[in-house]
């Protein structure tokens, strides 16, 4: 692996810092788990997409840079560094078109991918179902066909972003016969305002949405929105887990930047012995999380894939998250228990890590059976 950076991409990330510097809204906006500040992030996701920045990495034909992995690393080093908003779209950026690019048709990445770049579609997801969350196979809403398309029958619940976007994708059960829970399931988009489709937003500890149950009642969806071939659900959305929990989801730069907020709160706090340690752990943590993302994607651009080392990347990101945000309240005392506060704002969202994206028990198996060899657990 060799760190060096080339005069281009010197150039590429001194373009980002610039570009950012002049951008970035000088005062945090409001929470995107409410309306308004859904509103603004949607906002900000077209302002950045003026400039083809909202996916770097896409085809400049549909929206993107065309500027590959090493480059989308260090926009996203420089993104989070400038200390810019989150990303409302980020099911859709990280998780939808990366699906489509490797399943999708031209017709849905033409269709799709351009308004989701700018923000005018954002999208959730919809995978889990009450009792089908770790255990996807297990999911029970249906697909039944119908002339021209399907009809969705059945709910999910847990559907990052619901309250408040656009559409969703999601799988169904479209062969009920299927001899194996994994087989006969069809991958679909749809419409979360058409009609049959009821959105309960559900509530975090701070009383904010940041999930929605979705209850669906025959809802067409046309054959156009299906994403692969019918069927063949399972076998596709294995590939979005990888992304989910490997590279895309959550990239070191967020991390970076957030152990460097950290030391700099430290020390404002007159730097406190008692969490010297912590703080010490968070940089270093950090820096780890980015030579070991490096490491992935030199193994991505020699033409290997990730497979089940995703796994690791998830349990990694997801509890240092957690130390993280613990640490800079606990710097905070009384203070970093304002629900207003950005730090509490990471904090509950930071409590989630372990069980989106598959449980850490989930990967923690995989990790044992698929990488170290041990026996299978009792399920």
């Amino acid at each position: 692996m060799d760190l060096a950076f080339t005069p281009e991409e010197v150039a590429f990330r001194e373009e980002a810092r610039a570009w950012l510097l002049a951008h970035v809204p000088a005062a945090p906006l409001p929470s995107l788990e409410t309306a308004e500040g859904f509103a603004a992030h949607r906002a900000w996701e077209a302002e950045l997409a003026t400039e083809r920045w909202s996916a770097v990495d896409w085809p400049t034909e549909y929206g993107g840079r065309d500027a590959g992995l090493v480059r989308w690393l260090l926009f996203e080093e420089e993104y989070y560094a400038a200390g810019a908003p989150g990303r409302v779209n980020q099911n859709g950026i990280s998780l939808l078109a990366p699906t489509l690019f490797d399943h999708g048709t031209q017709e849905q990445r033409t269709r799709v991918l351009p308004p989701m770049a700018r923000g005018e579609v954002v999208w959730a997801q919809a995978w889990s179902e009450p009792e089908a969350g770790s255990d996807l196979a297990s999911l029970r809403s249906k697909a039944v066909r119908t002339d021209g398309g399907w009809l969705l029958s059945g709910q999910k619940t847990w559907s990052s972003r619901a309250a408040f976007a656009d559409r969703a994708f999601g799988l169904f059960r479209s062969d009920p016969d299927a001899p194996k829970p994994h087989q006969g399931l069809t991958y679909l988009m749809f419409d979360l305002r058409a009609p049959g489709v009821t959105v309960r937003p559900i509530a975090r500890l701070d009383g904010k949405p940041a999930f929605a149950e979705l209850f669906l009642d025959e809802v067409f969806v046309p054959d156009a929105d299906v994403i692969g071939e019918p069927g063949q659900g399972w076998r596709i959305a294995m590939a979005a887990t990888g992304n989910e929990r490997g590279l895309t989801l959550r990239s070191p730069g967020r991390y970076l930047a957030a152990a460097n907020r950290l030391h700099a709160l430290w020390r404002e706090q007159g730097s406190p012995g008692g969490t010297k340690a912590r703080v010490a752990d968070a940089l270093i943590g950090a820096r780890a999380y980015q030579l070991f993302t490096w490491t992935a994607a030199s193994r991505f651009l020699d033409g290997e894939s990730l497979g089940p080392e995703s796994s690791l990347n998830k349990v990694f990101w997801s509890e240092y998250d957690i130390a993280l945000t613990e640490t800079a309240l606990d710097l905070l005392g009384a203070e970093g228990e304002s629900a207003d506060t950005d730090w509490s704002e990471r904090y509950v969202f930071a409590l989630a890590g372990p069980l989106y994206a598959g449980t850490n028990e989930i990967q923690r198996d995989i990790i044992a059976e698929r990488l170290l060899g041990l026996p299978k657990g009792r399920r």
